[in-house]
């Protein structure tokens, strides 16, 4: 049977990754201060993109999202390992994006992946200290129909 305690870790870092998805969809960077450790690593070559430091990884963020329309961070089924003031969660991540194109066109591209999370707890708070995706499938559909 889990503790309270366990339950209360749990609970938080579940939240915490949804906290993370909301600002990356809200393209709110500075909410990304409050979820990754001062010294996180985030490793996104999985699917493409760089692996860095937290500021490099805002950066990279603000810098190629808005090359699409729209897109969302659906994460569910984490598999969360809490040892005292750390943490270790595997969690699938479906992440839908439209790419429009110079000629107007919007394309689907569809992204399934898994995080790789280690958290630590800083000062009561849980953090993510280092991310890293896995690469499970992606796909483009072309010529998806415009949304507005």
């Amino acid at each position: 049977m889990l503790s309270l305690q366990e339950i209360s870790d749990r609970l938080e870092i579940e939240d915490l990754m949804v906290r993370y998805s909301h600002a990356v969809d809200t393209r709110q960077w500075e909410l990304l201060d409050e979820i990754f450790t001062p010294g996180a690593h985030i490793d996104y070559t999985a699917m493409g993109g760089p692996a860095g430091d937290l500021a490099s990884t805002k950066k990279f963020l603000a810098t190629v999202m808005p090359n699409f329309a729209a897109f969302q961070h659906l994460i569910s089924n984490s598999s969360i390992r809490v040892d005292g003031d750390t943490a270790t969660a595997r969690t699938m991540c479906h992440n839908p994006m439209l790419v429009t194109g110079a000629d107007g066109k919007s394309n689907l591209m569809l992204c399934g992946l898994w995080y790789l999370d280690t958290f630590v707890r800083v000062a009561g708070e849980w953090r993510i200290e280092q991310r890293v995706e896995e690469k499970s499938y992606m796909f483009v559909a072309p010529d998806a129909v415009p949304t507005n």
